[in-house]
């Protein structure tokens, strides 16, 4: 049995910069990977047992075709014809509908172990073909590594970061249609731009007062008006005096970074009446 980390993610700066003709937009973020981590198992099983078999211990997580798990082992076996069946097992540990990249950070685990297990010998370049056919956060969810991601999640660029920090996550009981806030976002005529340049320089110096400044999320405005208590947790950090704050993804999970983990653990406290999930990890070195 090989047991992969499948790390959360989040976004320091999200952008939508176009519309492919198919429906799939183009974004530009900077990435960092997160301590926090799901536990995914994968052990090859005998093929008498009737076939490949995903479980999960959270009841809430389906594990039929709409898991990105269950996607991204049909697309490796489609693609490589392997005879071989398995058991995989999610131990889930990042939440739902949180923007942190749970599923992707799953599928993700399971295209490496498969890799690992059959020997594939897969380049980069390979992997990543794959896993941007099952979702844009796939691709950077294989690696780990601080990124400037563009495209619609194929295209990564590794950045060196010059610190690391503690990451308070903050998010409501419910989750977002990720599909409704694009909806929304096209409808609404949002222009907000980030200098990525800037915010990657920033992240490369340890210029804290800069990554704070270029910290922007197009899809924040339009997540605010479908769920209002995502932008109180916001505000309420922001309130305490923290200036790295931001929605992640299309929400519902509120991110802030700080090197003061003392005054992380008392702002999870301060916040304990706004938010269903709160948690203290920190990016990966």
């Amino acid at each position: 049995m090989l047991m992969v980390k499948a790390h959360a993610k989040i976004n320091l700066a999200l952008g939508v910069v176009g519309k492919r003709s198919d429906g799939y937009h183009l974004l530009e973020s900077i990435m960092l990977p997160l301590e926090l981590h799901d536990r995914v198992e994968v052990e090859i099983i005998p093929s008498n047992y009737g076939g490949t078999f995903i479980t999960c211990d959270d009841i809430s997580v389906p594990t039929d075709e709409t898991n990105l798990v269950h996607k991204a082992f049909a697309l490796m076996k489609q693609k490589f014809n392997f005879k071989q069946e398995f058991r995989i097992h999610i131990h889930k540990i990042i939440p739902l509908s949180a923007g942190l990249g749970g599923g992707s950070a799953d599928a993700a685990a399971v295209i490496n172990a498969l890799n690992r297990i059959l020997k594939l010998n897969l380049s980069r370049e390979n992997l990543i073909d794959i896993a941007y056919q099952i979702g844009a956060d796939v691709p950077f969810c294989l690696f780990n590594r601080p990124a400037y991601v563009t495209g619609i999640g194929e295209k990564l660029e590794e950045i060196k970061c010059h610190d690391r920090y503690y990451v308070l996550l903050a998010k409501p009981k419910e989750g977002l249609s990720t599909r409704q806030i694009f909806n929304d976002y096209d409808t609404m005529q949002i222009d907000k731009k980030v200098d990525m340049k800037e915010l990657k320089a920033a992240l490369q110096k340890g210029d804290d007062q800069d990554i704070a400044g270029n910290m922007i999320n197009a899809l924040e405005e339009p997540a605010f008006i479908r769920m209002p208590s995502v932008q109180k947790i916001k505000e309420k950090l922001v309130e305490l005096g923290f200036t790295k704050v931001l929605m992640t993804g299309s929400g519902t999970c509120v991110v802030c970074l700080s090197k003061d983990l003392k005054a992380l653990q008392k702002a999870e406290s301060e916040i304990s009446s706004l938010a269903y999930f709160t948690k203290i990890t920190e990016t990966l070195s």
